[in-house]
This record gives C-alpha cells, structure tokens and sequence, in this order.
C-alpha cells in the first residue's frame, strides 16, 4: 500500500501500488497546478479527508469529460481529480504527494494536453 499526502496531512490516499508511469500533462489546469498524475481505478483509492478537500469543476473539454480537480482547503496541495461521469473507472492521483523514492522509479511521460491529447516522447 502507497499513501499520497497533502502537506498537512488533512487528505490522505491511500493507493494499491506504486504507479509504473506518470503523466505531465501541459494542460492549462495541469501546467498551473505542478502536478504529475499517477492513474487508478476509483474503487482502489481510499481517500481519508476528502471533506476537508475543495473542487474546481472544468467543463470545457467535453472529449475528456467533466472533471474536479480537488485540493485540501487548509495547505492547497492539489490531490487529485475525479470525473463527474460516474461510469468512467479513472482517477487521477498527485503523484507529488508521494515519497520521493516512489518517484524516482517511475517513468514520466508528457501528455500535450494543451493541443494533441498525444504522448510526446
């Protein structure tokens, strides 16, 4: 088990594994936040705080879905997104707020979120 932790440890996520990859995605949310997102299936996040977490809802890109991008309301930490599609089994999860050594094994990749939607490496 892997926990994700904001900076005061309001949001804690608790996560079934370390992620193999992770996503930089120059995005316009994406690029302002400092995030690099590890992907999960909701079911296998627990998320312990999610209340004291606050949402900012993007709704203008309709090909990617609705999503929140949560942060904790006391430190700010972005902690991860969650879609409004309830049927969609992807989340994603800051990556940053995981020991350094989990990110150090993992492989980065680049999302142009801001134009393609396509891998760049």
């Amino acid at each position: 088990m892997i926990e994700a932790v904001c900076h005061c440890g309001a949001v804690r996520l608790a996560l079934p594994s370390a992620p193999d990859q992770l996503t930089d995605c120059n995005c316009s949310v994406c690029r302002k936040l400092g995030v690099l997102w590890a992907y999960y299936d909701p079911g296998q996040v627990t998320i312990t705080g999610l209340d004291a977490t606050a949402a900012y809802v993007r709704q203008d890109q309709p090909d990617v879905g609705h999503l929140a991008f949560h942060h904790c309301r006391t430190c700010g930490c972005a902690t991860h997104w969650s879609s409004l599609d309830t049927s969609r089994d992807r989340m994603g999860v800051n990556a940053r707020l995981m020991p350094p050594e989990i990110l150090a094994q993992a492989r980065v990749r680049r999302l142009d979120g801001a134009v393609t939607w396509e891998y760049l490496d």
